[in-house]
């Protein structure tokens, strides 16, 4: 025997209904159109600034688009093909690995160490946190001005302290195996604040208990440090590398600025590369397909750290 629904049985949902004492309680609405008025100017200006050259510049990886040409071909893989086998692809390729392993360990290092320095409880704890962290509110313009003054070959700090200890000068940014290496104190100098506040900020969450503990026990402030200090701080260890790796593989304003690339080459990285080629050498679609084989290196990195540290959680 078939049944009918009542007439309204289809607005049911917005009937009172009883809850597990037995009152009535009134169906909560949930709009559904609302939110998209807030969110819309979002996602036009997140597509017009991002999605938008994204695509575009996927599109022109596949042409011989030029700045010096008006014309534009589509030319399939073959700026990809190309790039394969570019020497100087794999030589600024190179150059970006090594300043991130060479800058990348001691920016971490360095700021756990400092981050531990001032929570230890130094006397003057506002002088030591403005002195560390000042350095990255500097723009990169002043901060290169400032080491450009200092690896100054005849009237540098950095020689002058050389002479005094009577060694020979060395030429920072003219000679091709020190030249990086400068580049990479340079951004130690200047972007190690940020880590630093992100270790200090973990530190001073840490409970305190299991170090009293220990303490109690007999263990020292070695022994602490080792077994119960740095084992907490292993989730901002991964955070701080992670951001890091990041963030050097991307370097480009110091180098351009201090070295632009030299000499010979030895300190160019990959976006200056694409630089050089895009808007110096005109061939913009190149420049294209160079760039987006290092933004899936930058994405293979970051997905593969991101399941290191999962597996370790």
């Amino acid at each position: 025997m078939t049944t009918t629904a009542p007439p309204g049985a289809e607005e049911q949902t917005d009937a009172p209904a009883a809850d597990a004492g037995g009152r009535r309680t009134a169906a909560r609405r949930i709009p559904t159109g609302n939110g998209l008025v807030f969110v819309l100017p979002f996602l036009l200006v997140f597509g017009l600034f991002m999605v938008w050259p994204i695509v575009q510049g996927l599109w022109m990886s596949f042409t011989d688009s030029s700045l010096a040409l008006r014309d534009t071909n589509f030319v399939g893989l073959d700026n990809y093909t190309e790039a394969f086998g570019d020497p100087d692809v794999w030589s600024s390729l190179g150059n970006t690995v090594f300043f991130t392993v060479i800058s990348s360990v001691p920016l971490v290092l360095v700021a756990l160490a400092m981050a531990l320095l001032v929570h230890s409880g130094l006397a003057g704890q506002w002088a030591w946190r403005l002195s560390f962290f000042a350095p990255y509110l500097l723009p990169v313009t002043v901060v290169t001005m400032i080491w450009t003054w200092l690896y100054q070959p005849e009237l540098g700090m950095a020689n002058q302290l050389l002479d005094t200890l009577g060694m020979e000068p060395v030429g920072w940014l003219s000679d091709e195996s020190v030249a990086m290496w400068s580049v990479a104190a340079l951004t130690v100098w200047w972007t190690v604040g940020f880590n630093f506040l992100l270790y200090l900020a973990a530190l001073q969450s840490l409970p305190t208990t299991f170090d009293e503990a220990a303490a109690l026990d007999g263990a020292g402030a070695w022994r602490r440090l080792w077994s119960i200090t740095l084992p907490q701080l292993r989730r901002t260890t991964g955070l701080v590398a992670m951001l890091q790796i990041l963030a050097s593989l991307k370097v480009f304003d110091q180098i351009y600025i201090l070295t632009k690339g030299g000499p010979n080459g030895s300190t160019r990285p990959v976006l200056e590369y694409v630089y050089d080629v895009g808007f110096t050498g005109y061939r913009l679609g190149y420049a294209s397909a160079v760039s987006y084989l290092f933004f899936a290196l930058v994405v293979l990195v970051s997905l593969v750290q991101f399941r290191l540290f999962r597996r370790e959680d």
